[in-house]
């Protein structure tokens, strides 16, 4: 009879084991196809954070090409992916063609998961460098993104977008770029606590924006480890670039605090690579967690219902900050009595309501962030 247990599934002691690298490994996790569980791709990333790495996780349900759309925009030093079995040799050759046609054809791709001797071949072949069975540990594991993180140089390529995500990722390690710079028409920052739905709200803007036939970029920052300086970065997984495709350029960083000082010249960058529109996404903030403001042309809070009484809203700190409050999970319980509190303190400042992960009130939101 099967006992309950609270041991961990893998125990890997937290330390960073990426000290030594050139910059920070970053890796992207994907799951490509029907392949609808992620308990084991969630272990592995919590493991490569815990030591050291830099992990995007996509989501479930991914093709070939939004996942070469993903490791292209975050840039990636690897991907590894996995998938049912007997899709291995459709998806895997059409993920690498993919990554040809976004700019990026020599990314490191490792690929995991029950696969049959013979097929590990035609893998190879195609361009994946390595190939993980069941059973390889978390150790390996980590020693595979180390041994595809090189210092960086800038990309000679064609693609546009493929050249800004290495530029920002050279900024981030202080390094000079000569590149186009132009400041975007308007950059919006969204901060609120952790839990708020920034990500989504962030997300369902951007799917409005394409829809409308524009474009737009996005600079999410997550939280990073203060023990092994490795973090989760999964806010893009709530944009479906199945349907935007290339319209949405996603770029997730890591930091401790609120350290924004490279963020001025990605936007630079992010506005001569032709993106007028940008959203800014803060990690989840407290009432303090104000920098932002002085990054942005306008700086939208996120609240949603129970987040404390009167006291709470008239503390100084985030709430001032505010150039328009969005009450989001407006279906929740207490929603009219947060919208009666934020009219006490809003003096003027606009006031919208957002079901973020139904799209509803969104379209309103929108036509005040860019009109």
């Amino acid at each position: 009879m099967a006992s309950p247990t609270t041991e961990p599934t893998t125990q890997l002691e937290k330390k960073d084991r990426c000290s030594d690298l050139s910059h920070r490994p970053r890796v992207l996790l994907g799951k490509m196809g029907l392949d609808g569980h992620d308990r084991g791709v969630k272990l592995i990333a919590r493991a490569l954070r815990d030591s050291g790495v830099h992990v995007i996780y996509s989501g479930l349900w991914q093709t070939p090409r939004s996942l070469s759309i993903s490791a292209r925009d975050e840039d990636v030093d690897m991907m590894a992916c996995s998938m049912m079995s007997n899709s291995h040799l459709v998806l895997v050759p059409r993920m690498m063609d993919e990554l040809k046609k976004v700019g990026r054809p020599l990314l490191t791709v490792d690929v995991g998961g029950i696969i049959p001797q013979e097929d590990i071949k035609p893998l190879l072949d195609s361009g994946v460098r390595g190939v993980y069975h069941t059973g390889t540990s978390m150790i390996d594991i980590v020693e595979a993104v180390r041994s595809a993180t090189v210092p960086q140089e800038s990309l000679s390529t064609n693609n546009k977008t493929a050249a800004l995500a290495r530029n920002i990722s050279l900024v981030e390690v202080g390094k000079k770029i000569d590149a186009p710079k132009k400041r975007p028409s308007k950059v919006i920052g969204i901060t609120g606590s952790p839990g708020a739905g920034k990500s989504t709200l962030s997300a369902a803007i951007a799917a409005e924006i394409v829809r409308n036939g524009n474009r737009v970029a996005i600079v999410a920052y997550d939280p990073m480890s203060p023990i092994s300086s490795g973090a989760l970065l999964g806010d893009r997984l709530r944009v479906d670039f199945n349907s935007v495709d290339e319209n949405v350029f996603y770029r997730s960083l890591a930091r401790v605090g609120e350290d924004y000082g490279t963020l001025p010249e990605i936007l630079d960058l992010v506005g001569g690579a032709g993106f007028d529109h940008v959203i800014v996404e803060t990690v989840g903030a407290g009432q303090n967690d104000v920098a932002i403001r002085t990054l942005v042309d306008e700086t939208v809070v996120v609240l949603v219902p129970g987040m404390g009484d009167a006291v709470q809203m008239d503390k100084a700190g985030i709430l001032e900050i505010a150039d328009i409050f969005v009450v989001n999970k407006a279906d929740y319980e207490g929603e009219s009595a947060l919208v009666r509190e934020l009219l006490d303190i809003a003096n003027g400042r606009p006031i919208f309501e957002t079901i973020a992960t139904q799209a509803k009130g969104v379209i309103e939101l929108l036509d005040r962030l860019f009109c």
